[in-house]
């Protein structure tokens, strides 16, 4: 009998049930001694195959399942298949399988399930329909999607016939491994036999899409539902709600309850909180009230997620205050809030630097008998070092271990990285040997935070040291360590060495991203070697790896100051074959290299062209375009129409803008105008720069206003903006414009004590007023100094050669 057992027993199948029970199963299959205990045990285990063989006969399934179980226990999958099939006919076999295989189902054995199964297919069977879909539930249930997946195939593609559960199944599996498009093939199949898909199936689509924000996509399911007569019920409706909150369009959002409430479908708890959630991301804290009334008025009482959202809520809003006092109102209630409200709570106030508020309401918490955690100290530690407090952050951690909560990776490298971005390397290695010796092992971002550290510092040999460190501790470097070394190479114009660690880290496996391959193309672009930049753009492709709009951009801005535009425009238009689009930046790049270029049409051009795309203006698009217009014949109009724009647009001007205006109404003779901009300026807590002193002297000199010039030139000193080439020559133009050539010549004589130069426009102009004024000397003079700096003008030459003859 032992014999022939072992020969029955199928010998491809693992045994992935009950380890000790297969272990004990195998162990006497291969013993010698597999003899008269064996053989006995055999007899009485086929002594109860039989009596439930008898009892499914009789049809009473229950007590044979109660039977069953008993055998389950101490018997494997294998044992219970091969002894019921040599002693049982074969007309009885099915409904024991079935049995067997349900209620291994049923007990969520999926193991023992998929053995039994693997050896019904073998055996050339295969289980019923009904116990074929509880096998498939067990496999969903444990989570064993690709499982699903493969059992649901093989029996479409061996002809059995499944039904809408079966389907449901698969499609839910899809779902969960992220697979739509196959989840929505499957659904697809389904239809195309003649199966339609139920509730189940459209919720889980419905579910799957929304959670990847394919809002559209899942409405479309959710109208074909209702042409189907396919009634939506809570899940369905929750999770369209949850669609809209996650891309933050809240008025659908409140669309669907309003339908919700219209078909009758009642909302659970899950609903209103997803209500909340949407609210309070948005900042709109004021109409979540009104939901709270209605969830209430639905018989729901606040749960710890509805608290932790308006926390949350409240954080977001800047009102901590808030926070606090709903916290407060809560715990009154008898509310028992878990360490998670409680560290939402806290990191809300410990992100606004109410460290004190944070501090002692985790005292007072504790006292009303809360055990922190180490999640909850963690929290208060980077609140500290956020506030650029290390000694309290270390005072924390003190406090922490008193507690007898023990600091964790997160506690130490927290600590550490401050210590990283304050230069203190010291103290870090010092935070790291301390870290080792409280049994903290470094993980692979204690290593990427040193990394960052030392290459702030360019202290690269140090950076190659950790890389080396980390092998041989077994921890290989990944794309963030890698990221940091290049960047802070490239920082520091290492671009050699920096492109040297790409090729080492893609020799090592690891494959660089799109953010550490735009690092060294815009380190190229900012040094103008731009056949480097575009090599690096090509490899990119090569490689597979996607150029982002960040690397056109890039590239776009390399080539508008390499003084390219026409190909950077180009480019830009490439982008959309792509799939990308031009982004404010991408506009931005191409007003400002049109400015520099002179072109003022195109300019206009492009600035018309991003607004119709829908791209809003930033400030960095006004500063060439005001710069640009002013120059204008028409500029005045032109500006002054710019600026009523970003008024509407809601954009205030920076220190750049005011200076641009200022300069523009001076140019045009506006100078109150320009002084009105000025104490705007000045009053929105904007500084002025040279710059802006440049533009007002510019007005007063226009309007004859010299004294009044001079005294804005020692205001100028004496606020400590040192006067530039172009304030003077700014100066000495003016004196010159007025005839006033002897005020001029001392200006330009303080102007050469300060090693600056006038340009060789305002010297010809100067030296024309002298010499027209009979003051040779002073010529001579000019002359002879510009001639030592190397500007030796034909036309200065010309005049001092043209003066002396006439003197003759």
């Amino acid at each position: 009998m032992a014999k022939r057992v072992r020969l029955l027993l199928p010998s491809k199948f693992p045994y992935v049930g009950s380890k000790d029970r297969h272990c004990k199963f195998l162990c006497s299959r291969s013993s010698s001694s597999y003899s008269i205990t064996n053989e006995a045990a055999d007899e009485n285990l086929q002594e109860q195959l039989r009596n439930l063989r008898i009892l499914l006969q009789q049809n009473r399934t229950e007590t044979a399942k109660r039977r069953l179980q008993t055998l389950i226990d101490s018997h494997s999958a294998s044992q219970l298949f091969t002894l019921f099939s040599i002693s049982s006919p074969p007309a009885s076999k099915p409904v024991f399988f079935d049995t067997l295989l349900s209620l291994y189902a049923e007990l969520k054995l999926p193991n023992e399930a998929t053995e039994l199964y693997n050896l019904i297919k073998e055996d050339g069977n295969f289980p019923s329909l009904s116990a074929f879909n509880l096998f498939l539930e067990s496999l969903v249930t444990s989570k064993r999607y690709n499982e699903t997946l493969e059992v649901f195939s093989y029996a479409v593609n061996s002809g059995v016939r499944v039904d809408k559960f079966s389907y449901g199944k698969a499609i839910q599996s899809a779902v969960k491994l992220g697979d739509l498009k196959g989840a929505m093939e499957k659904m697809r199949c389904m239809k195309k036999c003649g199966i339609k898909p139920n509730g189940f199936v459209y919720n889980v689509l419905i579910g799957g899409l929304c959670k990847e924000r394919r809002v559209d996509d899942a409405r479309k399911l959710f109208d074909e539902m209702l042409q189907r007569k396919v009634v939506p019920n809570t899940v369905t409706y929750n999770s369209l709600i949850d669609g809209y909150r996650k891309v933050g369009d809240l008025e659908e959002m409140f669309n669907v309850r309003e339908k919700m409430k219209n078909d009758d479908v009642k909302p659970n708890i899950v609903t209103f909180n997803t209500l909340l959630s949407g609210l309070c991301r948005a900042g709109r804290m004021g109409e979540t009230k009104k939901v709270l009334e209605e969830m209430e008025a639905h018989g729901f009482v606040l749960d710890e997620f509805t608290y932790s959202i308006l926390f949350d809520g409240h954080s977001r809003c800047g009102k901590m205050d808030a926070s606090v006092a709903l916290y407060e109102e809560a715990v009154g209630k008898g509310v028992k809030m878990n360490a998670y409200n409680f560290s939402i709570l806290l990191n809300g106030l410990c992100k606004e630097g109410k460290m004190d508020m944070a501090e002692d309401l985790l005292h007072k918490m504790m006292d009303n008998g809360l055990v922190p955690t180490t999640v909850i100290f963690n929290t208060i530690v980077n609140g500290h070092c956020k506030q650029g407090n290390v000694e309290n952050a270390l005072l924390t951690i003190e406090e922490m271990e008193n507690y007898g909560v023990k600091p964790d990776c997160v506690t130490f490298n927290t600590v550490i990285n401050k210590f990283c971005e304050l230069s203190k390397m010291d103290d870090a290695n010092e935070w790291v040997k301390k870290m080792t010796e409280k049994g903290v092992c470094p993980n692979l971002q204690t290593y990427n935070i040193l990394i960052e550290g030392y290459g702030r510092g360019c202290q690269f040999e140090k950076c190659f040291q950790i890389l080396e460190e980390m092998e041989n501790h077994q921890l290989n470097p990944n794309v963030v360590s890698y990221g940091s070394l290049i960047n802070c190479l490239c920082k520091n114009g290492r671009l050699l060495e920096a492109e040297g660690i790409l090729r080492d880290m893609i020799c090592r496996g690891v494959q660089p991203n799109a953010q550490i391959y735009n690092v060294i193309i815009d380190g190229y672009c900012t040094r103008g070697k731009m056949k480097d930049a575009f090599e690096l753009s090509d490899e990119m492709l090569k490689n597979e790896v996607a150029p982002t709009i960040v690397t056109y951009n890039t590239l776009i801005n390399g080539l508008c100051k390499k003084d390219k535009v026409v190909e950077a425009e180009e480019l830009a238009f490439k982008i959309i074959s792509k799939g990308l689009y031009p982004d404010v930046i991408t506009y931005n790049s191409l007003i400002s290299g049109y400015s520099n270029a002179g072109d003022t049409s195109k300019v206009m051009q492009l600035y018309e062209n991003m607004k119709a795309s829908g791209i809003k203006p930033t400030l960095s698009t006004y500063h060439p375009l005001i710069a640009k217009c002013r120059t204008e014949e028409m500029g005045l109009v032109q500006v002054e129409k710019i600026v009523q724009e970003m008024s509407l647009m809601n954009l205030i001007p920076d220190r750049v803008i005011y200076n641009e205006l200022i300069r523009c109404y001076a140019e045009h003779g506006q100078v109150e105008k320009s002084f009105s901009l000025h104490n705007e300026m000045v009053n929105r807590g904007i500084p002025p720069d040279r710059m802006t002193y440049n533009g007002l002297i510019l007005g007063c000199l226009k309007q004859c206003q010299l004294e009044n010039a001079k005294d804005l030139f020692d205001d100028m000193k004496a606020r400590g903006l040192i006067p530039n080439a172009e304030t003077y020559n700014i100066i000495i133009g003016g004196h010159c414009k007025l005839k006033d050539f002897v005020g001029a010549y001392i200006w330009y004589r303080e102007m050469l004590g300060n090693d600056l130069y006038p340009t060789i426009t305002i010297c010809n102009e100067l030296v024309s007023g002298l010499r027209d004024e009979g003051r040779l000397e002073e010529v001579q003079i000019i002359c002879s100094e510009m001639s030592v700096k190397g500007l030796n003008e034909w036309s200065m030459k010309e005049d001092l050669s043209v003066s002396v003859v006439a003197e003759v």
